[in-house]
């Protein structure tokens, strides 16, 4: 395969993991409101073991892509890693976004297996509320770093200045 079609490759794998991640934290998101708002008991607690679901099924999994394919494309195109400030910042917005999401887990468990057991008492709406900050957090996060993907604001970095394209 060209160059041309490995980099068109890597961008497609970046772009669909990318906007798979934004869709899942979308519905993590409504699952979270409907835990938090939802009448009926066994919605709310189906809402909680959905979030558990959808976190270690697709929205790691799509986390961990979106890195990856990034770095790759980083790599494979003149933008570079470090030669514009955009790449960079992307590329730290998604490491925080990947580190806050895996230390994230362990709430999304707590209330799963909480909902799964039904003793979602009152002493978890705290996290219950943690969790649709978080992930309107998330949402907000991954939207900045699609704005800096379609803008490429100008300014080199001082490598990229030295380093020619």
């Amino acid at each position: 395969m060209a160059r041309s079609g490995v980099r068109k490759l890597a961008l497609t794998a970046h772009v669909t993991s990318s906007v798979g991640w934004m869709g899942a934290v979308t519905c993590f998101l409504a699952l979270a409101i409907a835990g938090l708002n939802g009448r009926e008991d066994h919605a709310v607690r189906a809402a909680y073991v959905a979030m558990k679901v959808i976190t270690w099924a697709v929205i790691v999994p799509l986390c961990f892509a979106s890195l990856l394919t990034g770095l790759i494309e980083s790599l494979l195109t003149p933008w570079g890693l470090f030669r514009h400030y955009w790449v960079i910042a992307k590329l730290v917005l998604t490491a925080l976004a990947t580190v806050v999401l895996l230390v994230h887990t362990q709430p999304i468990g707590l209330l799963a297996h909480a909902a799964a057991h039904g003793t979602l008492g009152a002493e978890l709406d705290s996290v219950r509320v943690q969790l649709l900050v978080d992930a309107a957090a998330a949402l907000f996060v991954l939207l900045v770093a699609t704005v800096l993907a379609i803008y490429k604001p100008r300014g080199l970095t001082r490598y990229g200045w030295r380093k020619p394209t």
